[in-house]
């Protein structure tokens, strides 16, 4: 509690409207997140007269084009003042709400949910991470780890809104409320955060041409072929290493999508009430924000390559706790590791790559790791379901799952050597 408590007063002082404006796109970002869109996925449904396997096909195709296209529009923010980047991501949430709200195809469906989750879960998320990563260069784990707060008080609090005002006005009225959410509350809210940022952004070019020049002129000392320190998105998928904490990374976002896609299965399984397990999604949104602000002090004080090992214990302890006990305690627990892991893991991309492989090209290679764990949100539901049509029991599910994080905890430990990071 002593480090949340400095680390909040540090950053607080340093730079507080653009600390709190990672916050508030963090939480904007709930608009396009699984959790939220599957709120109405019975009445979505029931509108289109699709099967549950129809429906997931269409959310997984959409989700899977909306990583891919991550790849190319989230490196724009390495070009286009954050101001205008940031108005014209809230726009399109906006317009993705509102289409929800009229859709009459499942044409337009597969469109509307590909808009949500690209500009929701995809570009928002993105710039949350990428701006604080950028411009905080003094406490960037744990400025990244105070603004992954947005995640956990977006879960907390926008479910009950949501079911709320669609038994008091019906789902499409509910998302056309949110679209005025993000137009009228949002876009102002994060317009006026960003007042003055002309003068930060313009000190951090500063900042990069001085470098660019130092760099030119160190080139010439380098061996022919060398990298600088600041390397290209083409150059990091040259780079070993990169493949070697890839599993890591997206062994989270696998798993926890996954189970939590198939938790009606699970919670069958185990005999749970369905109504006892969601009582526990607190816990899991509790855990979330403390755990990854821990974490990004932890960064902060031996760098995010040597604590690269220590963020997948907790996904390994989830998965453990879940396939060995059917007591319901069993599922709180699993939520408290399973929260904590997703605080982690939101602090440590934007800080490693910022430590690896530098400043310049941070939003094309943050956009390419963001794109590839969207893109596991999509595989895992399709595999793990794969799995139990083929009858795999849940508890070997869950000691698959633990087994595939302890795998990425041994390979985080093999490139953090080979980064250069000591134990």
């Amino acid at each position: 509690m002593a480090d949340l408590a400095r680390a909040a007063k540090g950053f607080l002082r340093a730079d507080p409207r653009l600390l709190v404006f990672g916050v508030v796109t963090a939480f904007a970002s709930s608009f396009g997140q699984t959790y939220f869109i599957a709120l109405s996925g019975g009445e979505i449904r029931a509108a289109f007269d699709l099967s549950h396997g129809s429906y997931g096909a269409v959310y997984s195709a959409a989700t899977l084009a909306s990583a891919a296209a991550l790849v190319w529009t989230g490196k724009l923010i390495d070009r286009i003042d954050l101001r205008v980047w940031t108005a014209a991501i809230v726009s399109g949430l906006a317009v993705a709400c509102a289409l929800m709200s009229v859709v009459q195809s499942v044409a337009l469906l597969a469109i509307t949910i590909f808009m949500l989750r690209h500009f929701g879960q995809g570009l928002l998320s993105h710039t949350s991470a990428t701006s604080l990563a950028r411009y905080f260069a003094e406490g960037r784990g744990r400025a990244v780890g105070l603004a992954g707060m947005g995640y956990p008080l977006g879960e907390a609090l926008f479910p009950a809104a949501a079911v709320a005002l669609m038994l008091w006005a019906g789902w499409r009225e509910m998302w056309l409320i949110c679209a005025g959410v993000m137009l009228a509350g949002f876009l102002p809210l994060q317009m006026g955060l960003l007042r003055g940022h002309g003068i930060r952004q313009t000190r951090w070019r500063e900042r990069m041409a001085a470098e660019e020049d130092a760099e030119a002129a160190a080139a010439a000392d380098r061996p022919r072929g060398a990298r600088g320190p600041n390397w290209t998105r083409a150059e990091v998928l040259r780079d070993p290493r990169f493949y070697l904490v890839l599993p890591a990374i997206l062994a989270p976002s696998f798993i926890i999508t996954g189970i939590f896609f198939h938790q009606v299965h699970i919670v069958e399984v185990k005999g749970w009430s369905l109504g006892l397990y969601s009582a526990a999604f607190v816990a899991y949104a509790a855990a979330t924000a403390p755990a990854g602000i821990l974490y990004g002090a932890l960064i902060d004080r031996i760098g995010a390559a040597r604590a690269l090992p220590y963020f997948l214990p907790a996904m390994v302890a989830a998965c453990l706790v879940l396939a060995l006990s059917d007591h319901w305690l069993a599922m709180w627990v699993f939520m408290i590791f399973g929260g904590a892991n997703a605080g982690m893991t939101q602090t440590l991309g934007a800080a490693l790559w910022a430590e690896v492989y530098g400043l310049r090209h941070l939003g094309a290679i943050k956009a390419l790791t963001t794109a590839l764990m969207v893109f596991s949100t999509a595989a895992s539901p399709v595999i793990l379901g794969a799995l139990i049509d083929g009858g795999i029991a849940v508890r070997t599910l869950l000691f698959l799952c633990a087994g595939y994080a302890v795998l990425g905890v041994g390979l985080s430990i093999l490139g953090r050597t080979r980064y250069g990071a000591r134990a």
